[in-house]
């Protein structure tokens, strides 16, 4: 089978144009993984960008990289237009089974739908719902992303919902759905270090994009309150933060107070394996997001037996059903939260044991792979 991932190439996204190897998404990267287990298929990444860079002709034996360029005109002020011709020029060259559009944020899914080939979306983030969870303006990026989001659902063969709640808003654009996970990337299965022993002195961590749905400015006012009633732990965040963007900018000016007075820090971004340690060396993750269509980072951090608090939205629930060490509270319950965190202090602050194999058994590449394939044979005999 020959297959079309389309998909952002983050070196694009970050403007990193002198790196010469391509790196996507969590999810679409963990899918990969799982491709390249699999001989029997060929998959070409196809990605656009503004900027002609370096790029390998093969990401694994049987994965091959396509970079487009496409000039600034054709992309977002014109409802992508450049990068969906330049997408239908290239697929109609490679004559795959079926093209896969890797999330509806920017122009992989109307790639897709406008290839001429069989074609399947995947949701990684609900645009039209975040566009309105969060008032968007009319004309900004996330209005225009949602309006394309509603444009393109309805004209392709289905949609890969990573959760109930997101196949709960797909539903109404497109009957016909799948409900997929995304996949966990395999270092998250690596074998776990020897367990940290007890401690009163906790040490939590949020990961995650700085922005206004993943709450992380609410988040250390919380925490800042928690410091001043006697709270022994202390907060990191990790992640990337924008200083052009208020919202982040409140959070840098915030933080600066925090990790003056010792109770909290921003790291920055980390590098994967950098990331993975960090998990490792901590005893709780907690992540308040108000909107979250999977929540992948719930995924990754119990596959690393790290304990959870986690607000009851979106994808949460479907990850942390049956999880070990995995506390859900509704969204803005912060007496609820305070009291969970108290709980688990007095406890000794203990760390699951038996989250990582289930975070395996649901969210393995190689598994998630296998089933793609069983979905894109669906779509071509029909």
């Amino acid at each position: 089978m020959k297959i079309v991932q389309l998909t952002i190439d983050n070196r694009e996204h970050y403007r990193q144009y002198d790196q010469e190897t391509p790196w996507f998404g969590t999810a679409p990267e963990a899918l990969l993984q799982g491709f390249a287990e699999l001989p029997e298929v060929e998959v070409h990444v196809v990605s656009c960008t503004q900027q002609p860079m370096k790029s390998p002709a093969k990401l694994a034996e049987n994965i091959y990289f396509h970079s487009l360029l496409v000039p600034k005109l054709g992309w977002l002020r014109t409802g992508y237009q450049g990068c969906i011709r330049a997408v239908r020029k290239k697929v109609r060259e490679l004559q795959p089974d079926i093209v896969h559009g890797q999330g509806t944020e920017r122009d992989a899914a109307l790639g897709a739908v406008f290839s001429g080939f069989p074609n399947v979306v995947t949701i990684h983030g609900n645009m039209a719902s975040i566009a309105r969870h969060l008032q968007a303006r009319p004309g900004s990026y996330l209005w225009i992303a949602g309006h394309l989001e509603n444009f393109t659902l309805p004209r392709t063969a289905g949609v890969f919902c990573n959760s109930a709640y997101t196949e709960s808003v797909v539903r109404p654009r497109n009957r016909r759905t799948w409900r997929v996970p995304n996949a966990v990337r395999k270092v998250f299965f690596a074998a776990s270090p020897v367990p940290r022993p007890p401690t009163s002195q906790p040490r939590l961590i949020n990961i995650g994009v700085i922005s206004p749905h993943k709450r992380q400015v609410e988040l250390l006012s919380f925490f800042k309150r928690l410091h001043q009633k006697g709270f022994p732990g202390t907060l990191d965040f990790i992640g990337t933060c924008s200083p052009n963007d208020s919202y982040c900018a409140r959070f840098l000016e915030n933080i600066q107070e925090a990790q003056e007075a010792g109770y909290a820090r921003y790291l920055g971004p980390f590098s994967l394996e950098a990331l993975v340690a960090e998990i490792d060396r901590s005893d709780a993750c907690i992540h308040v997001a108000s909107q979250e269509s999977f929540g992948l980072v719930v995924a990754e951090v119990l596959a690393r037996n790290l304990k959870l608090f986690a607000s009851f939205v979106g994808g949460i629930p479907d990850i942390a059903q049956g999880a070990d060490g995995a506390e859900l509270i509704a969204c803005d319950d912060w007496e609820a939260l305070e009291a969970r965190l108290d709980n688990w202090i007095q406890q000794g602050c203990p760390k699951p044991i038996s989250a990582a194999p289930l975070m395996a058994e649901r969210y393995h590449p190689h598994r998630i792979a296998l089933r793609h394939l069983e979905i894109y044979r669906e779509v071509i005999e029909k």
